[in-house]
């Protein structure tokens, strides 16, 4: 049986879903690809219709298929304008995730929509629709990020509809993602919001904003990082999860320790893998501070399942 074949017999409706297979790796496109690609609207690529959806949006893939870990599909940086959006689709192999960094939008899950101010995500778990369209008068700066059941398969069945008249729910039936600086805390695995004492004015400050429980693919977590000036991470092994980073504000430096280690300047608007058996850790070198939004990819489902026993 092919991965083709393995892939629509997952899907409930996959016989007119649109089903599509990557290389085994991001070298088979042309060669390795830099370790941090920065956002450039100028190399955004304007898309009409986006899954039926209504007007048209400009974006681009920052990170591709395989760049965390075999299962990790993309991740996408673009801006939805007044009045587009992406129309409502199901995902029967793959989960999604839609954020916001500014302004609101309305999100639809398996056919309920509210609005949704950023900056914050919602999740689309493998077997449900979902969609977003912008109502308000200014453009929104947003990103996408996906993981497939199976590793190289991306798959979308369109329901041809905008969502651009949907009835709104007071308060979301759905999973909602904030990236809150009033909700960090200081110390403490990693951000999983314990009460702690006052922090230092150099301490990190983390948050777990979604769990592993939250996900159905090896998807393990979204972490909420502000590292303040002259502060820096402790150095963070990855030896069962890889992980996305997007810089949401500031600048520093990148330090990756494995087979090739490298320190690297980063600033607002990059995006860097991480990948298994690398080690990471960021250095707030600017006067501002170096806000990290993160994306735990696990190494398989039993390096996830770990996670979810609290190992």
């Amino acid at each position: 049986m092919t991965d083709r074949t393995r892939a629509l017999s997952l899907a409930t409706a996959a016989a007119a879903a649109a089903v599509f297979m990557w290389p085994t790796s991001p070298a088979a496109q042309g060669g390795a690809p830099p370790r941090i690609v920065h956002t450039d609207p100028a190399a955004f690529r304007q898309s009409s219709a986006v899954h039926a959806g209504a007007g048209s949006m400009a974006f681009a893939a920052l990170l591709n298929r395989g760049a965390v870990t075999p299962e990790f599909n993309f991740l996408h940086r673009g801006v939805i304008p007044p009045g587009a959006g992406i129309g409502h689709h199901f995902h029967n192999v793959v989960e999604e995730m839609f954020v916001i960094l500014d302004g609101e939008a309305q999100f639809t899950i398996d056919g309920r929509t509210a609005t949704v101010k950023g900056p914050a995500g919602v999740v689309c778990r493998s077997g449900h629709s979902h969609a977003i369209y912008n109502a308000g008068p200014a453009p929104v700066q947003w990103m996408n990020l996906n993981v497939s059941v199976i590793a190289g398969v991306y798959d979308a069945f369109d329901l041809n509809d905008t969502r651009a008249a949907a009835t709104l729910d007071t308060i979301p039936t759905f999973m909602t993602m904030r990236l809150d600086r009033a909700l960090l805390r200081p110390a403490g695995a990693r951000g999983r919001g314990a009460s702690a004492p006052a922090a230092s004015p150099t301490a990190v400050l983390s948050r777990r904003a979604l769990g592993p429980s939250v996900f159905s693919t090896t998807w393990a977590y979204i972490d909420h990082v502000v590292v303040p000036p002259g502060a820096s991470t402790p150095g963070q092994a990855h030896d069962a999860v890889g992980e996305a980073y997007y810089v949401l504000g500031g600048s520093g430096t990148l330090t990756i320790e494995g087979t090739a280690p490298e320190t690297a300047a980063v600033r607002a608007g990059d995006a860097i893998p991480v990948r298994i058996g690398e080690t990471s850790r960021f250095a707030n070198t600017g006067s501002e501070p170096l806000e990290l939004f993160v994306m735990g990819v696990a190494r398989d489902m039993a390096a996830k399942t770990q996670l979810l026993s609290g190992n």
